[in-house]
């Protein structure tokens, strides 16, 4: 058997320790460029008009470069948030296939002012524009523009899908049983109070039943669709999170808990005592004899209460302690009907 010398080994493996040294080829990185506003400029001021509020205000935007050969669609889609955010919160205000956007000017008015906006009252807001094209490509997201924006004085008119279940005895006309659209995207959102009975109920568009689309569940959990069975809280009861997408056709359920008043205006800061659903007017109500002292509102653990907000009447996730400064018999009650709200009050009987 021949044996290599150690001079003849090294010359041997040399070669396969060089080729094994060698990088790896790279993958080929494709230039890509996002899409971005033209018109109205980045730092012009956008005024809105009440007596223009049918007509639209066109978008120009650039088109986009996805680094691919041949021609393809793009859908484009403007989209704006509250200045300094960093988009935390997308607000859609559109889409188009071509680079002209048009929005309504009483769409993006009632959009702003749900953002929280003033009236009369110019406000840096941040406009970008997403892409996709008919490939396997992930989106692009274009660079944002910075306009000043007035929005005029309007009462905000959220869309609604009415939530009509046992709880409230299967009404689809009260219109205090409501959910809202936040975005107008067809993704409505809120609470239900369902602290008895079979713990079901369903999804309509409309006030009557047969007269309007109802949804309910598929067969398939957290799926909608139309005329479908009736949808049940899969455990507790309790206040609900709810969230509905008619477009993706799903739904979603989140407890919170039973909702009730603690503190050492009540009977301590042990235990609260729960408070009762009024089913007409969608409100948790309690009447009790409170003791000068403070209270909040919470439910069976700290994770959700309940205390002073910024404005009478409006609470805050976490808030101070409520002060009672008089004893008595009082009507207290608790109200998550407004979008981004929760309301309360402590009326002395």
């Amino acid at each position: 058997m021949r044996v290599l010398s150690k001079i003849s080994w090294v010359a041997f493996m040399l070669p396969l320790l060089i080729w094994s040294c060698a990088p790896m080829d790279q993958p080929t990185i494709i230039p890509q460029t996002g899409s971005t506003l033209v018109s109205p400029a980045a730092g012009s001021s956008l005024v809105l008009l009440e007596a223009s509020k049918g007509d639209s205000i066109s978008f120009q935007v650039t088109p986009p470069d996805f680094g691919v050969p041949g021609a393809v669609e793009i859908t484009y889609k403007l989209e704006m948030a509250k200045a300094g955010t960093n988009f935390a919160k997308v607000v859609a205000l559109g889409t188009s296939k071509s680079p002209i956007i048009k929005v309504k000017t009483e769409d993006l008015n009632g959009k702003l002012l749900a953002e929280g906006l003033e009236a009369g009252k110019s406000a840096a807001v941040e406009f970008r524009v997403t892409t996709s094209i008919n490939r396997s490509l992930s989106d692009l997201v274009g660079a944002a523009s910075n306009l000043n924006v007035t929005p005029y004085l309007a009462t905000v008119v959220l869309p609604s899908l009415r939530v009509p279940g046992d709880y409230q005895g299967w009404n689809p006309g009260n219109n205090s049983t409501i959910i809202y659209s936040a975005n107008s995207d067809n993704i409505y959102e809120g609470f239900v109070h369902i602290l008895s009975g079979s713990g079901e109920f369903k999804f309509i568009t409309g006030p009557e039943w047969d007269k309007y689309p109802d949804y309910g569940t598929d067969a398939a959990p957290g799926k909608l669709i139309q005329k479908g069975g009736n949808i049940k809280i899969p455990g507790d009861f309790g206040t609900h999170r709810v969230k509905a997408n008619l477009s993706a056709l799903t739904y979603e359920l989140v407890r919170i808990g039973v909702w009730g008043i603690i503190g050492d205006a009540v009977n301590g800061w042990d235990t609260e005592v729960p408070m009762n659903f009024n089913r007409d007017q969608n409100i948790l109500t309690i009447d009790y004899a409170l003791k000068v002292g403070k209270m909040k509102f919470r439910t069976n653990t700290w994770d959700h209460n309940y205390g002073l907000g910024s404005a009478p009447g409006e609470a805050s996730a976490g808030g101070p302690d409520i002060p009672i400064a008089e004893a008595g018999n009082y009507t207290i009650t608790l109200d998550f009907k407004t979008p981004g709200k929760v309301l309360y009050s402590i009326t002395k009987k």
